[in-house]
Formats: C-alpha cells, structure tokens, sequence
C-alpha cells in the first residue's frame, strides 16, 4: 500500500530537519578550520576569506603525522588480531555442536554489557606488573577480542545455508578448512562491517590511551589532539578546528571506501 503524499511529505521533512541537525555542527567545524583565527566570531555564517594556517599551526606545534601512524598501526592490529579471535568463536557458536554452547553464548552477550572502565584497573595493574605501560601493546592487546565482533559473525554465519556445511563435509574439510576456504569468503561483508564498527571505535578511543600512555611516542591521533588543545592551542579555535578535522578525515574515506560492503554485511545479517 502506498503512503499518503502527506505522510511521504511529514516523513521527508523530518529527515531533512533531522539531517540539518546532524550536519550543522560538522559544516560549522569544517568552515572555521579554514577561517582565519581574527573571523572566527565574525558576524555572519560563511567566512569571507579561507586559510590553511590553520593546519598550518597544528602540524608545526604537534607531531600530528606521528599521531597519524601510531593510531593505524593500533587500529589495524586491534581489526586483524579481533578476526583471528572472533572468527573462529563465531563459526563454533553458530555451526559447531557442544556442550554448554548455550552458556558460551550468554557469556559473550553478558560481556556486550560490560563497559571497558570495568575491567580497566585490572589491565593497568598486570600491564604495569608486565613492564609494558605507555607501549604499544599496551594499547592492542585489552581488544584482542570482542563480544560484539563474535555476535555479529555468528548472526551472519547463520545465514549462510547448512548444505553449504554438508557439502564442505562431504568432501571432506575438516573444521579449520571448512572455517578458511568456506565460511570466510561468504562472511567478508560481515568482516569488513565489523571493521569499521573497530576501527571508529579505537581510532576515536581517548579513554584507553590516557590511561597507559604517558609520552607521545605512542600517542594516538585523539590523545595527541587533546594535548594540543590543553598545552598549545589555548584560544585558537581555527587551530582546534583544523585538528578536530584531521582526526576524521581517515575515518570519512576508509568509510566511503567500505560503504557498500558495509550495507551489505548488515542488509544479511538482519535478515
């Protein structure tokens, strides 16, 4: 049955004012990290002229290149160490029968539960024990695994039909290849779904950081742009602008890259 043109109108028009809502504070941010320091409070919304000393002066006070590095090479260590766990976990809960499978799975919902800080202390006091405070495995190895990773693959293995499984053990794989040359070519929407749920998660995490970290040799792009808003930028809001900017622009074209795989993870998983 087709909607009212009324309601298809009320519906259009909430989502446009939704949509101004959401994209107002970015447009805002985006036009004042190329506005001059001295029109920052002008008077009007559009800028009368653009400058790029602002990333100018982010990249002359902070290693922001360095932040950059250090936080692909902890994001994309955290993705491929969190498949390698999750993966498997998934296709056992979803395809394997055992006993206590039931249970297995209600202490993997029960741990999408539980925030980080929880456990926080407790990691900060065998890192330290450990000698490896303000590393960079400190930052990695708390999220070598995840709840919602292993939930998300295991819904999405659910769909994969089960004579794709008896034709696999008919030929005779095993576990382990029906895992690797099976379930994860058919569950690559769903992985790379997950990817970018992980790496917005620990690209944007300051929480973490600012707990093991105590120099920039390993900073992370959101704790080295907090640092410079506390130590160097003061009231330079053109300056704070520019690195809020380039905190998300990795984030805005992996995302761009990976959005049709993305969609297309969750259309199968919510099926």
């Amino acid at each position: 049955m087709k909607p009212h043109p009324l309601a298809q109108a009320g519906i259009h028009l909430a989502l446009a004012v939704g949509a101004v809502a959401i994209l107002a504070p970015f447009v805002w941010m985006v036009l004042t990290a190329f506005t001059p320091q001295d029109q920052v409070f002008r008077d009007g919304f559009l800028p009368t002229e653009f400058t790029l000393a602002n990333f100018a002066e982010v990249f002359r006070e902070v290693p922001m290149l360095r932040y950059y590095i250090n936080s692909v090479i902890a994001a994309t260590m955290i993705f491929g160490l969190q498949v390698i766990v999750c993966l498997p976990a998934a296709y056992t809960l979803a395809r394997l029968r055992f006993r206590g499978r039931s249970l297995s799975l209600w202490i993997v919902l029960t741990c999408l539960m539980i925030p980080t800080q929880i456990v926080a202390v407790p990691i900060y006091l065998l890192f330290s024990r450990l000698g490896i405070l303000d590393t960079m495995p400190s930052l990695v190895l708390p999220f070598i695994s995840s709840a919602f990773g292993i939930f998300l693959l295991r819904q999405f293995i659910l769909t994969i039909p089960q004579s794709v499984f008896d034709a696999a053990r008919l030929d005779g794989a095993r576990s382990w290849a029906t895992l690797t040359r099976v379930v994860f070519p058919l569950v690559k929407p769903a992985v790379v779904s997950f990817g970018v749920f992980s790496f917005v998660s620990h690209w944007n995490d300051y929480f973490w950081p600012s707990v093991v970290l105590r120099s920039t040799d390993n900073a992370t792009v959101p704790f080295g742009i907090v640092r410079f808003v506390s130590f160097e930028s003061g009231t330079s809001y053109g300056a704070q602008m520019a690195a809020a900017l380039l905190a998300i622009v990795p984030l805005l074209i992996g995302f761009l890259i990976a959005q049709r795989q993305f969609i297309a993870g969750f259309s199968l998983t919510s099926d």
